[in-house]
C-alpha cells in the first residue's frame, strides 16, 4: 500500500503549538522530588576523591601514596601509574595531538586544579584525609597566564609541540591600508571577554558500576549522555552497546557540562579497580577551577566609513585563550568569525582568530559560544563609530541594518543567514521602552548635574543556532492502550523539552498531551542522539519529534485499512482516527491499529542547517558617580526565534540568559594571579547576578520564520545573553561618555568605574 503524500500529513492543523502551557517538569522539581545523580541510592559505593596540583605549572619529582593508601577506609590510591588508559584528545584534528590531556597528570601538571592523584574511600570525609597524606614533591615552572605573552613563546606549555598555538582560523589579514583605503573616518580599541565559570546550580556528578559480564553503566550529569558513552567506550576500549548512560534530572550546564573531562572517566576506572561501585560529586570549589570556563577572548577591533554613517570596513583579529588542554575553546573562535559583521551590510570583513594554550583552567563552550563576543565587540564599535562621527547610535544602526528583502544573505564571512527583519525588532524595542521619554529624562539629568549618572543602550544583533548540526534521533511508538511514548536524542538540562516534545507530538497526532509520555537520557532506551546545546533543541529534536510522529501515521495507514477495508488504498488519518475517504463514518483507532499490529515505532535521524534568531534589546542604569556601582533601571527585549512553540518557555529562557548577560558584563570575572593559581575559586570571590541585581525585564517576540526545518523554529537559549549583555555594555559606557570615558572593559564593576570616573579629565568630571 502506498502511504499518503507528506503533504497530506504536514498540513494538520496546529492545536497547541504557540500556546503558553504550563512546564509539566516543573512539578517534581518545585516539591523536592528531583532525581539527580548525588542523591540516587547506590549501595556500597566507594567514594572518589581527587588530589588536585596546587601549582599552574610545574614538574611532578616524586610521589608517595603510601600513607594515603594505609588510612582508614581507604579502598584504593592511583596515580598516573595505576593506569593504562589514552589520553583524552584535543577536540578538532586541526589541533597538534601533542596537546592531548592525560587522565591523570604524568610528570608535569599545566593547570591549578589538574588531577595528580585519585583516591578512593568508604567516606567522603576518609578520602579528604587520605588525600592529604599524599605527598607530592614539585618543582615550579613560569605560570603562563596571558595570551598575548602565549604569542611570543617565551614559555611553552607542550615544549615537543613547539608553540603554543593551538589552531589559527580564517585567511591571512588584509592590510590596513587596502581595507579602510575609502573610510573618512577609523574607530580603534582592543576589547576584552573576561573568562566565566559557568556556575551551575548542580556541581558535576558521577555514578559508574561494573557489571558481571564487563558492561558498563554510568549515571551522570551531563548534555550529552551518548557523547559521554561513546567517551566511556573509547577510553575503556569497549562496544558502545555494553555502555549504558543514564541522565537524570540536570541543574543546569550552559553548554560546560558537555562531557570529556578526566573527572568523569576515572570514576569509572576506580569502580573496576576497586571492584564496586564508584561516585563523585564535584565541591563547588572543584567546579570553580576544573570545570571548562568559558569566554576568554581578546579582541582588536577596528570599524571604518564615511561621515554619513555608511560602514564600510570593518577588521576583527581574535586571540583565544584555549587554556591547558585545547577541547572545545581551541573552536570558539570559529563562531565568533562567522558572525563578525553581525546584522549589518558591511562589504569589506577581515577576521582572523588564532587560540593559545595558557597554564589555566582549559575553555569550553559556555552559554552562547563565541556569538557574545561577536556581538558585544562589534555593538561597541557602532557605538564608538557613532561618537567619532558625531551621529545618533540609533540612527547609524538603522542607515546599516540589513533588511527583509536581503535574505538569504551571505556574509563576508561566510555565514548564510535563512531569515530575518531587524529593522522590524530595532522598532518593536524602542517603542516597547518608550526611548525618546528615556532619552529625553537621561538629558534632563545630565544637564541638571545628577551624580546618578543616567545611560542608555542598545544592540542588535544576530546569532546562529544549531550552528554544528549534527542529526538528531527521535521515535514515536503507538502502544495498544492509547498512549504514545516519544523518545528524543535531545537529552535537556532545564529547557522544557518534555513538555514541549509534548505538545508537538499531540499537535500531529492530534491527541491529548496526557496520552504522550517522553522519554530522553538514557542510552538503553534511546540508541542515539547528539544532545542539547548550541540552541538546537527545539529546531533539531523538536523537528525530529515531528517527523516521527508523521512516520509512525504512515505506518498505521496500511493497518488501518487492513481492518477497515484490505487492500485500500483510501485510508486518512483526520482527528485521532484513521478513516475511509469515501466512508469517513468508518473509522478505527491507535488502539485497534496498535494491537493489531503488534505495535508501532516510527524511527527518524533528521539533519537540519543552521539558523540566525536575531533581536534587539535596551538598557537604562544610573551609575553612581561618587561609588561607580550601576544600578540597572529596565531591560526591554525583542527577540525572533522564528515559529515560538511554547511562548512561556521561550519567555524563560530569555529572562535567564540575559541575567547570565548582565553578569558577565556587570561582575563576572575567572581569575589568576601572577603565579597562575585561581582567585575566585568560590562563590565569596566570584560574584554572580542575584535578584537584587536584576531589573524589570519587559519582553516581547517577532516571528520570522525560517524554511530550514520543518517545525519554522530558531534558537531562542541564548539570545538573552547576547543581547543583554551588548546593550548593558552600552548603557553603561553611554552614563560615563560625558566624562570622556570611550570605553571600558568587562566586567563593569564599581572599582572599575570609579577608577575610570577618578582619572578622567577635571573639566569633564
Amino acid at each position: 500500500m502506498n502511504p499518503p503524500d507528506t503533504a497530506a500529513v504536514d498540513t494538520v492543523p496546529p492545536a497547541l503549538l504557540g500556546t503558553p502551557v504550563l512546564r509539566r517538569e516543573d512539578h517534581h522539581l518545585l516539591t523536592g522530588r528531583g532525581t539527580f545523580v548525588a542523591n540516587l541510592p547506590v549501595a556500597g559505593a566507594a567514594h572518589v576523591t581527587y588530589l588536585r596540583s596546587p601549582f599552574a605549572h610545574a614538574r611532578i619529582l616524586h610521589l608517595d601514596a603510601a600513607a594515603a593508601r594505609a588510612a582508614d577506609g581507604v579502598l584504593a590510591v592511583l596515580t598516573a601509574e595505576d593506569i593504562d588508559l589514552p589520553m583524552v584528545p584535543p577536540e578538532r584534528l586541526t589541533v597538534d595531538s601533542r596537546m592531548s590531556r592525560p587522565l591523570i597528570a604524568r610528570e608535569v601538571v599545566r593547570f591549578a586544579g589538574e588531577i595528580v592523584a585519585v583516591i578512593a574511600a568508604e567516606t567522603v570525609a576518609q578520602g579528604l584525609d587520605a588525600a592529604a597524606l599524599v605527598d607530592v614533591d614539585y618543582d615550579p615552572l613560569p605560570a603562563l597566564i596571558d595570551v598575548q605573552d602565549a604569542l611570543t613563546g617565551g614559555v611553552l606549555v607542550f615544549p615537543d609541540a613547539g608553540s603554543n598555538v593551538a589552531t589559527r582560523i580564517g585567511p591571512p589579514p588584509v592590510p590596513d591600508d587596502d581595507l579602510f583605503a575609502d573610510c573618512e573616518i577609523v574607530v580603534r580599541q582592543r576589547i576584552v571577554h573576561q573568562r566565566l565559570a559557568p556556575v551551575p546550580l548542580e556541581t558535576r556528578a558521577v555514578v559508574a558500576r561494573w557489571s558481571p559480564d564487563g558492561g558498563l553503566t554510568v549515571h551522570v550529569s551531563t548534555q550529552k549522555p551518548h557523547v559521554v558513552r561513546d567517551e566511556l567506550a573509547r577510553t575503556f576500549g569497549l562496544d558502545p552497546a555494553t555502555v549504558r548512560v543514564v541522565v537524570p534530572d540536570v541543574g543546569g550546564g550552559f553548554g560546560a557540562k558537555c562531557g570529556g573531562y578526566p573527572d568523569e572517566l576515572l570514576v569509572a576506572e576506580v569502580a573496576r579497580q576497586v571492584g564496586r561501585p564508584a561516585r563523585w560529586v564535584e565541591t563547588r570549589s572543584e567546579s570553580m577551577i576544573s570545570l571548562g570556563h568559558g569566554r576568554g577572548q581578546v579582541h582588536e577591533a577596528a570599524l571604518g566609513g564615511d561621515r554619513d554613517g555608511t560602514l564600510k570596513a570593518y577588521r576583527l583579529d581574535i586571540v583565544q585563550d584555549a587554556g591547558a588542554y585545547p577541547r572545545l575553546g581551541a573552536w570558539l573562535p570559529v563562531l565568533t568569525r562567522l558572525m563578525a559583521s553581525g546584522v549589518y551590510t558591511i562589504p569589506s570583513v577581515s577576521c582572523t582568530a588564532v587560540s593559545v594554550v595558557t597554564t589555566t583552567t582549559p575553555v569550553t563552550a559556555y552559554r552562547g559560544a563565541g556569538r557574545p563576543e561577536a556581538a558585544r565587540t562589534l555593538e561597541r564599535m557602532v557605538d564608538l563609530f557613532a561618537v567619532e562621527a558625531g551621529l545618533d547610535p540609533i540612527a547609524l544602526r538603522r542607515r546599516n541594518l540589513l533588511q527583509p528583502n536581503d535574505f538569504p544573505y551571505r556574509t563576508p564571512t561566510g555565514a548564510i543567514y535563512d531569515t530575518g527583519n531587524y529593522p522590524l525588532v530595532l522598532d518593536r524595542v524602542l517603542a516597547l521602552a518608550d526611548h525618546p521619554r528615556l532619552s529625553a529624562e537621561r538629558d534632563r539629568r545630565r544637564r541638571a548635574g545628577d551624580p546618578q549618572l543616567p545611560g542608555v543602550g542598545v544592540a542588535v544583533f544576530v546569532e546562529v543556532t544549531n550552528a554544528a548540526p549534527p542529526p538528531e534521533h527521535a521515535s514515536a511508538q503507538a502502544r495498544p492502550d492509547g498512549q504514545f511514548v516519544i523518545r528524543s536524542g535531545n537529552s535537556p538540562h532545564g529547557q522544557g523539552q518534555e513538555t514541549v516534545w509534548a505538545m508537538i507530538a499531540a499537535d500531529t497526532l492530534q491527541v491529548p498531551t496526557d496520552q504522550i509520555e517522553v522519554r530522553f537520557g538514557d542510552t538503553s532506551d534511546v540508541p542515539r542522539g547528539a544532545g542539547s546545546f548550541s540552541s538546537r533543541s527545539g529546531q533539531v529534536g523538536g523537528s525530529a519529534v515531528h517527523r516521527a510522529c508523521q512516520e509512525l501515521i504512515r505506518q498505521g495507514l496500511p493497518w488501518a485499512a487492513k481492518l477497515l477495508r484490505p487492500g485500500s488504498d483510501q485510508v486518512r488519518y483526520d482527528g485521532a482516527r484513521f478513516r475511509l475517504a469515501d466512508d469517513p463514518d468508518r473509522s478505527v483507532t491507535w488502539s485497534q491499529v496498535a494491537s493489531a499490529s503488534g505495535g508501532l515505532r516510527a524511527e527518524v535521524d533528521l539533519q537540519c542547517g543552521a539558523t540566525y534568531a536575531f533581536g534587539a534589546y535596551l538598557a537604562a542604569v544610573d551609575v553612581d558617580s561618587d561609588t561607580g556601582a550601576v544600578r540597572l533601571n529596565g531591560l526591554w527585549a525583542v527577540d525572533d526565534a522564528g515559529r515560538l512553540l511554547n511562548p512561556m518557555i521561550a519567555h524563560g529562557q530569555v529572562l535567564g540568559g540575559a541575567a547570565q548577560g548582565i553578569g558577565e558584563v556587570l561582575f563576572e570575572q575567572a581569575s589568576f594571579d601572577e603565579t597562575g593559581n585561581p582567585v575566585t575559586a568560590n562563590l565569596v570571590t566570584y560574584s554572580i547576578a542575584s535578584a537584587v541585581d536584576l531589573p524589570r525585564m519587559t519582553t516581547a517576540h517577532t516571528q520570522t520564520l525560517t524554511p530550514v526545518n520543518p517545525l519554522g523554529v530558531k534558537g531562542i537559549g541564548e539570545s538573552g545573553v547576547v543581547g543583554a549583555g551588548a546593550a548593558v555594555h552600552n548603557a553603561v559606557i553611554d552614563a560615563l561618555g560625558p566624562h570622556g570615558i570611550r570605553h571600558l572593559d568587562s566586567p563593569l564593576d564599581p572599582w572599575r568605574i570609579w577608577r575610570a570616573l577618578h582619572d578622567a579629565p577635571p573639566h569633564l568630571a
